[in-house]
Order: structure tokens, then sequence, then C-alpha cells
């Protein structure tokens, strides 16, 4: 268990003012008595109001409550992003459980063409709304494009809209960095089978 995960726990099994002792908070969450002595020391010294006596135990102030967390979709919509790059490109261990591991996802590297197509095409997607775009391809030509946007992919240096292309009447990948401009168009698109997602990934596998 994570240390933050276990002064979660201390404060939570304190709570509603049950007196417990630094053996049997060290019974439940499976370390020494000395580990929880520690642990409560730190939380009262963070301001958590927890009151102890010898030979009896610890207990937490009646009128104290953990705040609720709450998070915006913006934020949750965040969280789901990490997690799935978590999942598509770690080694397995921290695929089943990230503790504490000193992994750090730079962001100065990121170039603004890239990140600046990112809340319109969300919206579009959320919507299933198709888009128009002024789209750059490597060799410079410029064209024009009605797209089903179905789906984000990063790479790993770069990111692409995965989409249906009217023009090409077929699935195309757009680097996110070469979109111009981008028109969210009222139509909307209805990926049935054949023009999902799901279809997208299983073409490009089988390329």
């Amino acid at each position: 268990m994570r240390r933050a995960d276990r002064l979660f726990r201390i404060v939570t099994l304190l709570g509603g003012a049950t007196v417990m002792t630094a053996r049997r908070l060290a019974e439940l969450l499976e370390v020494s008595e000395r580990t929880i002595y520690r642990d409560v020391a730190d939380l009262v010294a963070s301001g958590t109001p927890i009151d102890g006596e010898a030979g009896i135990g610890y207990r937490l102030r009646r009128d104290y409550r953990l705040p609720p967390l709450h998070f915006s979709e913006d934020e949750l919509s965040a969280l789901a992003v990490g997690l799935r790059m978590v999942g598509g490109w770690a080694d397995p261990a921290p695929r089943r459980s990230l503790r504490e591991a000193p992994v750090v996802v730079p962001a100065f590297h990121v170039s603004p063409a890239m990140v600046a197509p990112l809340a319109s095409l969300r919206q579009a997607m959320a919507g299933a709304q198709k888009v128009r775009i002024d789209y750059v391809r490597a060799d410079g030509e410029s064209s024009q494009r009605v797209l089903w946007p179905l789906g984000m992919v990063f790479w790993g240096n770069s990111w692409t809209l995965a989409a249906w292309c009217e023009l090409r009447d077929d699935f195309r990948s757009f680097r996110l960095d070469r979109i111009g401009g981008i028109d969210i168009l009222a139509e909307r698109f209805d990926a049935s089978r054949g023009r999902r997602l799901q279809d997208y990934i299983d073409a490009v596998r089988c390329d």
C-alpha cells in the first residue's frame, strides 16, 4: 500500500470519533506500530486534528471531515487520457500498479501547433459532429477535408486524428500540427459498424 493511501486509511479508520490503538491500526494496515506512530505524527504536523492518549489510543475530532473529491469534466478527461497513455506505453508493472514511480511526462517539448486543435476536436467528437479542416501534407501540398473525427492517437512524438475522410471515402490519419484551421460543422455523422474508431484501429493493425 502506498503511503498516501495508508494515511488516508488512518484518517478514515479514526473517523466518527472512533478510538483505535496503534497496535490495532498496525494490524489493519499490515505495518509496524512504529510506522503508525510516524504516520500519525506526520498527519498531526500537517494539521489533521488527531488526539492521542497513552494506553488508550488515537481518535479524530468529531467535527473533522475529509473534504469530498470533485473533478470537472475536463479533469476527468485528462485523467482518462493519462491512464490510457500508461496502459499503452508503460511496462507491465506500472500498468498493474503505479507505486510512487519517479516517472515524468514533460510538456515543454510539445509544440503549440500540436495542442491547438485538441479542444475543438474533443468537442466535435463528443457531439458526433463533422469537421472541416485545412491540412498541409508532409510534401507541402494543401487541401481541405470534411472529416468524421473518431479519435485521437498519440504515437510518442505526435498526436494524430483518426478520422473517416469524405474526400477519400476511407480512414485517414491527420497530424494535428499540420492542421491549419478547423471548423466544427452542424452536420452530424453516424459512425456505424465499419466506420468506428475500433474499425480504424483494426485497419491500422492490418496495414
